[in-house]
C-alpha cells in the first residue's frame, strides 16, 4: 500500500469513528421519517436502526449498539420512560435523548430522572435535535433555557407557577394515566406495562385519589380530555362514548 492510500485510509478510519450512530425509536413512521431527514443531513451522524416498538428498540440497542437513542414516551407497546429505565440498565453507557409531544414541565424531569439526558419538544425538532444530539453525545444535558429555570426554582421550593394535581402523580400513575386516555383497558395497560391487573388497579385508585375523582367514568373522561388538549388527539370510540355520557 502506498503512502497516500495509506494516509487516506487512516482518514477514512478517523472520521468514521467520529461519527455517532443513532437509534430513532418513535410509535410514528412519518415522524420517524422526518427525523431521519433532519439527523441524515448532519455529517456527524449515521441512523443505525429505527422502531416503534419497545421490545424492538431493546433488540435494535443489543444488535447495533447506538452511541445514541432519541425516543418518544408513547410507545406502540409500552412506555418511554420504563424503556430509558431498561436501556440504561442495559446499556449504561447509552445516550438518551427524549423528542415528544408530551408537556415537558410535567415529562422532562421524569425522562432524566429515568436516565435521559435531553428533553426537545417535537414542534421545535427540525431546529432543536442536531444540537441535542451533539450536546448530550458530549456528556452535557439538554434542556430549554425556561426549564432548566423552572427545575432549578423547584429544586429550591421556589413555585414560578401553580402547582398542577398532575404533578402528584408517580411516573407509573402517569403511565397508567396516559394509557387510560388512548383508550386502553386495564388488561391491555397490565400488559403494556408488563405488571398486574392488581397493581393496575391499585394505580387507578391512586390517580382517582390524587385527582379528586369519585368514579373510574370520571377518571377516563378527565384522561381524555387532557390528551385531547396536550396533543390535539381524537378520542376512539370507547373514549367518545365516555365523553358523550358525562
Amino acid at each position: 500500500m502506498h503512502g497516500l492510500e495509506l494516509f487516506v485510509l487512516i482518514i477514512e478510519v478517523i472520521l468514521m469513528s467520529s461519527i455517532a450512530r443513532v437509534l430513532i425509536v418513535d410509535n410514528y413512521p412519518l415522524v420517524r421519517e422526518g427525523l431521519k431527514w433532519i439527523i441524515a443531513a448532519e455529517a456527524d451522524f449515521t441512523i443505525c436502526g429505527e422502531t416503534g416498538s419497545v421490545r424492538e428498540a431493546r433488540a435494535l440497542v443489543r444488535e447495533h449498539r447506538p452511541d445514541i437513542v432519541i425516543l418518544d414516551l408513547s410507545l406502540e407497546d409500552g412506555s418511554g420512560l420504563e424503556l430509558i429505565r431498561r436501556l440504561k440498565s442495559e446499556c449504561p453507557e447509552l445516550k438518551v435523548l427524549v423528542c415528544s409531544m408530551h408537556d415537558e414541565l410535567l415529562f422532562a424531569e421524569r425522562a432524566v430522572r429515568a436516565g435521559a439526558s435531553g428533553f426537545v419538544d417535537k414542534h421545535e425538532a427540525a431546529q432543536h435535535v442536531p444540537t441535542a444530539l451533539r450536546q448530550v453525545l458530549a456528556g452535557k444535558l439538554y434542556l430549554r433555557p425556561h426549564l432548566v429555570e423552572w427545575l432549578l426554582n423547584k429544586s429550591l421550593g421556589v413555585s414560578a407557577t401553580p402547582g398542577s394535581a398532575m404533578e402528584t402523580l408517580s411516573d407509573r400513575e402517569l403511565e397508567v394515566f396516559l394509557l387510560i386516555a388512548q383508550g386502553c383497558s386495564t388488561g391491555e395497560i397490565a400488559k403494556k406495562l408488563i405488571i398486574s391487573v392488581k397493581t393496575v388497579d391499585t394505580h387507578r385508585d391512586n390517580i382517582k385519589r390524587k385527582l379528586g375523582l369519585a368514579s373510574a367514568g370520571q377518571l377516563m373522561r378527565v384522561a381524555v380530555l387532557w390528551d385531547v388538549a396536550q396533543f390535539g388527539s381524537k378520542p376512539d370510540a370507547e373514549a367518545s362514548a365516555t365523553l358523550l355520557a358525562s
